[in-house]
């Protein structure tokens, strides 16, 4: 057993930067702080209103044997917009633009081609404002900021829609089978999905309970959306909830699913449907495990299962990080 890393990234906002690397298997912890500055022992009061040379960043001890650096790189990359060179979405100033501090000369090399890649994918008209600069120091932010996804969901899920970052994440980095807002026709609907399939997806009907595919499924891997392929759920959040369809605790990433008022049946829900092809997956609820507390009850029939061994065939090899190494 070898000895744990760390990696310290800052991505704007730090609520926002915890939850997608903690639910990667082989990272051990994620804290939020202050990153980079000379003023010792900073405050979020002081760090906030850009009065000090720190950014707001995380610190992530990892198991370098079952993730490596380009795995948490490539996460990363993902949840920021990395042409904004003065701050992210809605929270604008140094304080919160973004830095890979790189711990070593290894990290360094693999930081820059990382950023070379990026540049040569052609996916941004804009250049790369993401910096790299050595590590210099780190102080944890104060507790009620640790995991403050998990302690103010609520909270947290109002400000990444209404800071701009679930959008904009959502328009810059969302890849999937289909061209984003280019759905196909009822026609090819019909002869891609099964009859159950489209009534779920396109008219919103509830399947059966414990007759379903995968009520009771728990191989490793990730469900997709079954009209776009679009990622929606993990394994590694999927639980027993006794209800007899799946449930999970949260989706892989909350920007790839919409939320909508449902009033049906003389019932108020939350109804949860894929942002790019707008299919019908099903309902959340309040009454999850903790600490989330939420149960994202989906049809079967709305999704497609790619089981780990599959993701880097089918193109989701971002998503191998999130299971332990074999």
């Amino acid at each position: 057993m070898g000895e744990n890393a760390l990696a310290t990234f800052a991505g704007g906002c730090f609520w926002c930067m915890e939850q997608p690397f903690e639910q990667l298997s082989a990272v051990k912890s994620v804290r939020a702080g202050y990153a980079g500055g000379e003023e010792k022992d900073p405050n979020y009061g002081q760090v906030s209103s850009g009065s000090t040379s720190h950014v707001e960043a995380v610190q992530i001890e990892y198991d370098p044997n079952g993730i490596s650096y380009q795995d948490l790189l490539a996460v990363f990359w993902q949840q920021i917009d990395p042409t904004d060179g003065g701050g992210q979405f809605a929270d604008r100033g140094f304080q919160y633009t973004t830095v890979i501090f790189v711990h070593d000369e290894q990290q360094r090399e693999l930081a820059e081609a990382s950023w070379q890649d990026l540049t040569a994918s052609g996916r941004f008209s804009l250049p790369i404002a993401t910096r790299i600069v050595a590590y210099s120091s780190f102080y944890p932010a104060e507790e009620y900021h640790q995991d403050y996804y998990r302690k103010n969901p609520g909270h947290y899920k109002n400000y990444r829609r209404g800071s701009g970052r679930e959008a904009t994440l959502q328009r810059i980095w969302a890849q999937s089978e289909i061209p984003a807002n280019k759905k196909p026709s009822k026609e090819e609907l019909l002869k891609k999905l099964s009859p159950l399939q489209y009534r779920v997806t396109q008219h919103g009907v509830t399947e059966l309970p414990f007759d379903n595919s995968y009520w009771d499924h728990w191989e490793e891997g990730i469900y997709v959306d079954v009209v776009s392929g679009e990622s929606l759920f993990s394994s590694t959040d999927k639980f027993e909830s006794k209800t007899g369809w799946p449930s999970f605790r949260r989706p892989i990433d909350p920007a790839h699913i919409t939320e909508n008022k449902d009033d049906s049946h003389r019932m108020t829900r939350t109804e949860l449907r894929s942002r790019q092809a707008n299919s019908h997956l099903g309902h959340v609820f309040d009454d999850g495990p903790a600490p989330e507390d939420l149960r994202y009850c989906i049809n079967s029939a709305a999704l497609r299962f790619v089981p780990k061994d599959g993701l880097e065939r089918e193109g989701y090899g971002q998503y191998r990080s999130l299971f332990s190494a074999d």
